[in-house]
């Protein structure tokens, strides 16, 4: 049996939620949990639950076996080092503060000279919410292959997770998954929005939107065929489907996607530029 897992979530929000539901009752027991928040109706919530809570950082945190960074990059540096006095050699750190770098972390955890190294950053995305996430992952050089594992272990409770080389990468990870789910909200919006246009009502063409979103995406998980030769199957020639693709091409779809996408890698590492002075 495994040993039970001691967690400490700083920062008590939607992603710490999220992620508790998905551990408390299979992995831990929520006194082993200790959170840190400042709001004090967010520390009522897990004091019912059943979770220890405190204010601010606290000697409970050398207990802690993972410390769960979940709050807003701007204040990310300095809870790191209100943390720092109760790290311990063992501790397991995680970030998904957006923007911020591990080794940021690693030397707001320890020092220039000296870098706390037992550090994995993540990317989530809000289907985290509903256990649907998907997750990218990069660890420092001293996060050993337990810890890989424990790490994994916690986001999987989440969604999918994928690992990837480094800070750069996750940058890719923030403009194509992190930030996904709002491009896919765009998409099923001007859809219902054209649906209602030709004639339907709006529930009927949101639930005809949603359904078949739902629908091809899950086509897309279990066929061992590729979205292009998915695509084509749909396609008959001189059709309906060919005279929609062909709009889509005139006015450049991939053409605008790449320089989204290639825009929201670029403001994620503004921002990791930003924070981590």
């Amino acid at each position: 049996m495994k040993t039970e897992l001691s967690l400490a979530l700083i920062g008590g929000g939607n992603m710490a939620n999220a992620l508790a539901s998905g551990l408390i009752g299979r992995r831990c027991a929520a006194s082993s949990v200790h959170v840190i928040d400042p709001g004090e109706a967010v520390r009522a919530r897990w004091d019912a639950l059943g979770t220890t809570t405190a204010a601010a950082p606290d000697g409970r945190l050398s207990e802690c076996r993972v410390w769960f960074f979940a709050v807003k990059p701007q204040i990310m540096a300095e809870v790191v080092r209100q943390c720092r006095p109760w790290l311990r050699p063992g501790t397991l750190v995680i970030s998904i503060a957006a923007g911020i770098p591990g080794e940021a972390i690693a030397r707001w955890m320890g020092s220039a000279a000296e870098p706390y190294a037992r550090v994995v950053r993540c990317m989530p995305n809000t289907p985290a919410l509903i256990a649907s996430g998907m997750t990218g992952m990069a660890a420092l050089d001293g996060v050993d292959e337990a810890d890989r594992a424990l790490a994994e272990e916690l986001l999987r409770a989440v969604g999918q997770v994928i690992w990837v080389r480094d800070d750069a990468a996750i940058d890719a990870v923030t403009a194509v998954s992190g930030s996904g789910p709002a491009y896919v909200f765009l998409f099923l919006e001007a859809l219902i929005a054209a649906g209602v246009e030709q004639g339907l009502t709006l529930e009927q063409a949101r639930q005809l939107a949603l359904g078949t979103f739902h629908g091809a995406t899950q086509l897309a998980t279990l066929s061992p065929d590729s979205p292009a030769v998915l695509r084509e199957r749909v396609t008959s020639r001189g059709g309906t489907t060919a005279a929609a693709l062909a709009v889509f091409q005139e006015r450049g779809l991939s053409g605008i996607m790449r320089e989204a996408v290639a825009a929201a890698a670029r403001r994620a590492g503004e921002l990791a530029r930003e924070f981590s002075g």
